[in-house]
């Protein structure tokens, strides 16, 4: 009787509570492992309330962004859902820069929005708002807000390098960033989101919000999705499936055209998490700082030297899965009708 008690002490408590706030920061192209993130938390209600998705650049640039990630959320059935840009660009890093970078070094794998021209000020997103809407909703629900973070961090960092206060009122930040013991995506140093602004990575992992959870490369790499995993969710005949199907059928990694094709869970590792921790099996906690000195390394996960940053506080880095339990929550939620 009394564990009956507990359990339904507990699940009244739950309940209570209502959906946890998620705000979204995303760098969506298409669809890709951005949408299935936005995808998992919107087919989640009962778990997660998204009050709105702000728009980094990183894959693209935040006008393309913000129409990509608008029309996933229509097919989600989800229109009224506030889509914000901020930043239009990295902190510091600049294509000229990631230019001249791959002349005196190597050329990046992948350059994301850097590879398009930077739209001009008439035809740059005009929804705006991103920093501000974020700074209101962490007042709003003091110690409440978890952020997705997947996507580089200008956003968070802007909000807060104006409003430090803020660090200590947020609940947590969950983001995919950052490459540890394995090669980089963008360049051998540095993961993309990393890469693309070192500088904003750097504030965020220096600051105070009381937990950072952390998907590097080195657990994404363990997630890798193909051919066989592509053809089941895709199967589902949807018109989400079939963007998805689209996206990575046809660009990347272009199973369609390549079954031998592999790409991997990414963002949709972070969003799981927020959902149903229980998938890691292994974690370990280390204080971490990013290399913002402009070279080789630059974008590059590196020790936080606490002498620096004294009131940091530190990184929980995942470490191992279970795939088939991520996937299958994955799968999930993309094939819902």
């Amino acid at each position: 009787m009394r564990r009956f008690l507990a359990v339904f002490g507990l699940a009244v408590v739950l309940y209570a509570a209502g959906p946890e706030p998620v705000v979204v920061d995303t760098d969506s192209g298409l669809f890709g492992d951005d949408g299935a993130a936005l995808a998992m938390l919107m087919r989640s209600p009962q778990r997660v309330a998204v009050p709105g998705v702000i728009i980094t650049p990183g894959n693209v640039w935040p006008g393309q962004g913000a129409k990509y990630t608008s029309a996933i959320l229509k097919l989600l059935g989800r229109p009224g859902v506030r889509v914000y840009t901020g930043a239009a660009g990295p902190l510091i890093h600049t294509a000229a820069m990631a230019r001249e970078a791959g002349g005196r070094w190597a050329a990046a794998a992948y350059m994301g929005a850097f590879a398009e021209e930077a739209p001009g000020a008439a035809a740059a997103s005009r929804n705006g708002g991103a920093v501000e809407f974020l700074i209101r909703e962490i007042e709003r629900q003091p110690g409440g807000v978890t952020i997705l973070a997947i996507a580089p961090m200008t956003n968070l960092a802007l909000a807060l390098r104006l409003r430090p206060d803020l660090e200590t009122r947020i609940k947590r930040v969950v983001f995919m960033g950052g490459a540890l013991a394995t090669p980089g995506n963008a360049t051998p140093a540095a993961e993309f989101n990393f890469w693309f602004d070192p500088e904003a990575a750097r504030i965020v992992l220096r600051s105070r919000i009381p937990e950072k959870v952390m998907f590097a490369l080195d657990i994404c790499n363990t997630a890798p999705i193909r051919k066989a995993e592509f053809d089941r969710v895709a199967a589902a005949g949807t018109p989400l499936t079939d963007l998805f199907r689209e996206d990575l059928g046809n660009r990347f990694p272009g199973f369609l055209k390549d079954p031998a094709a592999v790409g991997y869970l990414w963002d949709s590792l972070a969003a799981a998490y927020v959902l149903d921790p229980g998938f890691v099996t292994r974690s370990e906690t280390r204080y971490l700082d990013v290399q913002t000195d402009w070279g080789r390394e630059y974008g590059a996960v590196i020790p936080l030297d606490r002498t620096l940053a004294p009131d940091a506080t530190p990184v929980r880095v995942m470490q191992t899965l279970d795939f088939a339990r991520v996937f299958e929550l994955y799968r999930g939620l993309l094939t819902a009708r």
